[in-house]
């Protein structure tokens, strides 16, 4: 594929502006394990696609505890963003042999007209590039992606790029567009109800995802499959659901068929996706729920909790090594506990959620160097016994505790 070459004067304005505006952009890379790195700091991101249907759409977004916004290629846009104390990202597209002059002609034009923006995070080409509904040929060939971000590196080497894939093909298919991405992601939205129509993205048996897992545990499978398309270096962001199929339907919709995510399932989704090692989480669909519905309002929880652990969701893992002692509920143990640990100052945050659909009753044992143990965000006390963390999770259910000396 030949590669496209900057004019004598687009290389000579490159280089006056980059030396004139490099205090105002970010400095964005990324760690070892993935986690991105902003302005020498390790941040956790938590974004959302669409603002939501609220009175104060930019405020709600900042109080709760978001960070990243979805905008369009447009400076007001960005300019909000800033006013809110948030980062943004925006999609470039794709070039292809099809559309090469006209495709580096637009990418040329945003790309100059935002890469020094202090607002901007990472840009994006396609969305989803290997899914066609019903089909099996990729809709944007991984040489299409690679080329796109070859180009605009040229323009900007500074911002990293990021690719959402749907939660199909092989690993070795995704493994293939790696090249064209710094961040990788993808969109696993399994609270559908029994019995919905046909809808675009679903498979004829109702669900999105196509693993043999139908609950809301798969999402942690498919957070592991992307980190394993990933590799270790790469950013794994898990986009999830802000939305009820049915209101996706643009008419004729059944009210009965109105199902959002509940707190409690939201809550799972997400703090499953960083036990499963996401650097991020983004939410899409908020667009088209209602400001009546109670998902906003249940959203925001999930991310003031996640906010309020923020520091410790940026770090990296704690090496603790705790044995699980499961005690009979009356059901068998399927998935069982997840886990992972992070540090947190003088203490350490252990997160747990229960990927069966089933009660489960644990004791978590090796814990013999932490002397207290507070469960977080809940108005409860914890059975704990020389360290020794006994507990019991409802199906789906998270436990937050705050192990300290």
């Amino acid at each position: 594929m030949a590669l496209s070459v900057l004019s004598a004067g687009e290389t000579e304005l490159l280089a006056r502006e980059s030396q004139s505006s490099a205090s105002k952009s970010n400095s964005v890379g990324l760690d070892a394990d993935g986690m991105l790195v902003i302005n020498g700091q390790r941040e956790f991101i938590l974004g959302l696609y669409m603002l939501p249907n609220a009175p104060d759409p930019w405020r709600e977004t900042q109080e709760a505890g978001f960070n990243l916004v979805h905008l369009r290629t447009d400076a007001a846009d960005f300019a909000k963003a800033r006013e809110h104390k948030l980062y943004g990202w925006t999609s470039l597209g794709s070039i292809s042999p099809r559309n090469r002059a006209e495709a580096e002609t637009r990418i040329r034009k945003t790309v100059l007209a935002l890469k020094d923006e202090p607002a901007l995070l990472f840009w994006e080409t396609e969305d989803e590039p290997t899914f066609a509904w019903k089909k099996t040929e990729a809709r944007v060939p991984p040489a299409d992606i690679i080329e796109t971000r070859r180009f605009a590196k040229r323009l900007d080497p500074v911002h990293p790029f990021y690719l959402n894939h749907s939660p199909t093909n092989l690993v070795s298919t995704l493994q293939s567009y790696n090249a064209g991405a710094d961040i990788l992601a993808t969109d696993i939205y399994p609270v559908i109800p029994h019995g919905i129509r046909e809808l675009f993205a679903l498979w004829p048996d109702g669900q999105q995802g196509d693993l043999l897992n139908p609950h809301i545990s798969q999402v942690g499978q498919y957070a592991a499959k992307m980190r394993h398309v990933a590799g270790p270096k790469r950013a794994v962001f898990m986009v999830l659901q802000a939305f009820a199929w049915e209101n996706l339907r643009e008419k004729d919709r059944d009210p009965a068929m109105i199902l959002y995510p509940t707190r409690q399932q939201l809550r799972f989704m997400a703090w499953q996706s960083v036990v499963h090692g996401a650097n991020g989480l983004l939410y899409w669909g908020l667009s088209y729920t209602p400001p009546e519905a109670p998902l906003w309002n249940d959203l925001k929880a999930v991310a003031r909790e996640l906010n309020a652990l923020k520091d410790a969701l940026a770090a990296r893992k704690a090496t603790l090594k705790p044995r699980l002692i499961y005690h009979d509920t009356g059901h068998s143990l399927d998935r069982g506990i997840e886990w992972i640990a992070k540090p947190a100052k003088r203490s350490t945050i252990l997160i747990a959620v229960n990927a069966d659909r089933n009660p489960v009753e644990v004791t978590f044992t090796g814990f013999k160097e932490f002397l207290r143990c507070e469960v977080c965000f809940e108005s409860r006390t914890v059975n704990w016994q020389q360290g020794n963390l006994r507990d019991s999770f409802a199906p789906f259910d998270t436990h937050i505790y705050r192990l300290s000396l």
